[in-house]
């Protein structure tokens, strides 16, 4: 009998994979793999129920012969054990980015004469709705809150980007490269407090207030699903620290990381040309313990900021805090450099790597951005933050167009490099 394989990413069964697996049967013996974890979440977007939730529920299908594990986006492995006579998949990945997924099936089956069998996408209102319900599902607070915990037991690094709105977030959520035969996405976004204070035009010394800061977290939360890592600055007062704590994680939010400075906040690549306070070590895990002795479940995340490197305090100033810090239920270190070489980080990792090899290590590669997150891994880091790459390629281009349109008393010139208004709308998705 001949067999006939499919691969399903998703956390729910509609009438589009019921008609792939009716489609399958004509042809012979139905195969079905489940995408793992770690894949699904690297080429789609997280699942909402388990992996073994998810196997049951496609063999549960009536049709299904066979349930079987695809660990990888590709089907390399899959094709090279099963070697199906058919391969059956909805004719959306007849364009970019799936194509990349087709062409590598068609040119592994031709290899022994299998065959692709194309079907037409299924696109119902019953198929649209059910896939808004799982995108809110996605997004609901209970869930949205653990899966950076989720994410560091199965990425080698977090990929984090910086938003400050609704419409950045949506680009953090969406943008998915495909190069040779490999998907990759960000997994995490991160709340900037230079990037909202900057989005609202004013300075970045904590001077846009909580109140304000939660707004733009119900922006990016209420269209996106993907895990918030917030920029608490300081943390404030202890007395205060512990209500953002409980506010953030009632929210959603994943984690908060604070720096352990004083005073008047300075953003940290000035360095010693300002004035800046660190704060000392026994206070700084007062303010860490009691965030963590008032914080409701095990999903939030404290990550210490070290500002030691930044201030020229020394290396062994850096180890000593991170020790403490961790001792104190940081849940993260955050080591930060504002030298355009990555040495100094590198070293700092090594070390307490020596000591500790579990604690999360979170850099921003800002200063030091020639370094890759393959060679970051390598040193023992798994969260990498861009902390502020879309607001700096936005303020130009921005800046560019205005001037342009007053220099040439029209908008013709300036329009042959801006996305048309349809290619942006097409990002906020209508209920």
């Amino acid at each position: 009998m001949k067999t006939v394989y499919t691969c399903f990413c998703t956390s729910v069964i509609h009438e589009g994979h019921l008609n792939i697996i009716r489609e399958a049967q004509k042809y012979g013996k139905v195969i079905v793999g489940v995408l793992g974890d770690e894949a699904m979440i690297r080429f789609n977007r997280f699942p909402s129920v388990s992996f073994e939730e998810r196997l049951e529920m496609v063999r549960k299908i009536e049709g299904v012969s066979e349930v079987v594990v695809q660990e990888d986006i590709l089907y390399d492995r899959i094709i090279e054990k099963y070697r199906p006579d058919y391969v059956i998949h909805g004719d959306n990945w007849k364009s970019p980015p799936l194509k990349a997924i087709r062409d590598n099936v068609e040119k592994l089956l031709s290899a022994y004469g299998g065959k692709i069998i194309d079907v037409p996408y299924t696109y119902s209102e019953e198929v649209r709705r059910i896939d808004m319900r799982e995108k809110e599902k996605l997004a609901m607070p209970e869930l949205r809150r653990g899966r950076l915990k989720k994410l560091l037991s199965l990425r080698p690094v977090v990929k984090t980007l910086e938003v400050h709105s609704g419409l950045t977030g949506l680009i953090a959520e969406k943008t998915v490269v495909e190069q040779d035969g490999e998907y990759d996405q960000f997994d995490a976004m991160w709340i900037s407090s230079l990037c909202d204070s900057t989005a609202k035009g004013k300075p970045d010394i904590e001077l846009v207030d909580m109140t304000s800061r939660f707004r733009t977290i119900d922006d990016v939360m209420e269209v996106t699903t993907k895990p918030i890592i917030f920029d608490g600055d300081t943390g404030g007062l202890i007395e205060h620290f512990v209500y953002t704590v409980r506010s953030l994680e009632r929210m959603g939010v994943s984690a908060i990381i604070i720096e352990d400075k004083v005073g008047l906040k300075r953003n940290s690549l000035f360095g010693t040309e300002v004035e800046q306070q660190q704060d000392d070590i026994p206070h700084f895990c007062e303010k860490i313990a009691a965030g963590k002795r008032i914080q409701l479940t095990d999903d939030f995340m404290i990550i210490a900021r070290i500002e030691s490197l930044i201030l020229e305090r020394g290396m062994q100033d850096a180890l000593d805090r991170a020790f403490a810090y961790v001792k104190a239920g940081a849940d993260g270190i955050m080591i930060h450099s504002r030298k355009k070489s990555p040495d100094e980080i590198l070293e700092f990792c090594d070390k307490f790597r020596s000591v500790d090899p579990k604690t999360p290590i979170v850099v921003v590669p800002t200063s030091f951005n020639t370094i890759t997150e393959r060679e970051l891994h390598e040193h023992g880091v798994n969260i990498v933050i861009y902390a502020n790459q879309l607001t700096r390629s936005a303020f130009p281009a921005m800046q560019q167009t205005a001037s342009d349109i007053l220099r040439y008393h029209r908008a013709k010139e300036v329009d042959d490099r801006l996305l048309p208004i349809k290619d942006i709308i097409s990002l906020i998705e209508e209920l």
